[in-house]
């Protein structure tokens, strides 16, 4: 799976059950993810036995999940509690009906776009476990780092300016339907001191 070599495939269900179990969800919990997910398979472990690459000083091996769901429009929610409750660096593979995404949890969870399942593939790119689980978190989440900053400081700033571009573009738009100009005005200023804040991380 995701073009990764042989020496590294896996095929073990993991029931979900299991994860219930070992977890002692709630009701509601269960059934949310009962909506969502139908199975689950670690597919995929990367290790340094398995592939020509050290272990890092974090990073000493990590897994490729393929979860099979129910329904396109999932609830997020379902996958950053199977990210939370398996203590393991995980890529899951999201798959429907012929398509699949990759997600990955960091601090929040990122996903790359729908696309068809056999054109899935990720690079393993680093010296080390740690470089290369590093880079497979900036391909999923798209992510650019800026000089000076690691990764989560970048995935947190990214955040901040996704907020605060979003209350601009709601701003902008409460602007342009205003009539009194009084605060009109006030609104307009205030934009201008959010794309300042913005310009400033």
């Amino acid at each position: 799976m995701l073009g990764l070599p042989k020496t590294t495939e896996l095929n073990k269900q993991l029931p979900k059950s299991a994860i219930y179990a070992n977890f002692q969800m709630n009701t509601v919990a269960k059934e949310r993810i009962d909506r969502d997910i139908s199975r689950i398979y670690i597919v995929n472990e990367i290790s340094a036995a398995k592939v020509n690459l050290k272990e890092g000083a974090e990073v000493k091996s990590f897994f490729v999940m393929s979860v099979l769901l129910k329904r396109k429009d999932f609830d997020e929610r379902n996958i950053i509690t199977l990210s939370k409750l398996i203590p393991q660096n995980m890529v899951m593979v999201l798959e429907y009906e012929g398509e699949a995404k990759l997600a990955v949890y960091r601090n929040k969870l990122m996903q790359t776009a729908w696309q068809p399942e056999e054109e899935m593939s990720i690079e393993l790119k680093g010296l080390d476990l740690d470089a290369v689980w590093e880079n497979i978190i900036i391909q999923i989440g798209g992510i650019t780092i800026e000089q000076g900053r690691t990764l989560d400081e970048q995935i947190s700033i990214d955040e901040q300016r996704a907020k605060l571009q979003k209350e601009i573009d709601r701003l902008e738009k409460l602007a342009r339907a205003e009539k009194q100009p009084k605060k009109k005005f006030e609104i307009v200023s205030y934009i201008k001191k959010l794309n300042e804040k913005f310009v400033q991380l």
